[in-house]
């Protein structure tokens, strides 16, 4: 098991909002820890076909077109999502036979190191163009908690299912 970075409880804003993306990208490294591939491809709340490893590619779609198609403004093509989708936005739920989990949690934790860099040095308050309008980092932060918090309590559900695990 990985040790899960809490959350400071008296910081600014922008330790607090990068803080509990932290916590909640290593709550869903917790839920996949210890599985095997197999199970790390189970569909285990049918009808659903949702899956970690589908999680955690999905989140690597997330990372990447926030942090660096819209925040920096870079063209960076899917990594799971159809060619035809160059959003991403959907992507990486459905799982392939010819990706192991080894490596999307390497091409997830790469987002995760860009999205960091990318992060550092800009202002909170600055904007990136958006369809619909214009968003900032604050916006963008608090959506990938709120996104992470969402697929975090799917990945919960999933684990439970597979071998009985809760909490952490």
């Amino acid at each position: 098991m990985t040790t899960r970075p809490m959350p400071p409880r008296d910081a600014d804003e922008r330790a607090t909002l990068a803080g509990w993306l932290d916590f909640y990208r290593a709550t869903l490294a917790e839920k996949c820890a210890g599985l095997t591939e197999e199970q790390l491809r189970t569909a285990s709340a049918p009808p659903s076909p949702l899956t970690l490893l589908g999680l955690v590619q999905h989140l690597t779609e997330v990372e990447r077109t926030w942090f660096r198609r819209v925040l920096v403004g870079e063209d960076a093509p899917p990594v799971y999502g159809p060619a035809t989708d160059p959003s991403g936005h959907d992507g990486g739920f459905a799982v392939s036979a010819d990706v192991t989990f080894e490596a999307a949690r390497s091409a997830w934790e790469t987002e995760i190191a860009r999205a960091r860099a990318n992060c550092a040095d800009r202002d909170l308050a600055r904007t990136s163009p958006f369809p619909g309008g214009a968003v900032t980092l604050r916006w963008i932060y608090t959506h990938m908690v709120a996104e992470y918090a969402r697929h975090v309590g799917h990945a919960d559900l999933i684990r439970e299912r597979i071998d009985g695990a809760t909490g952490v």
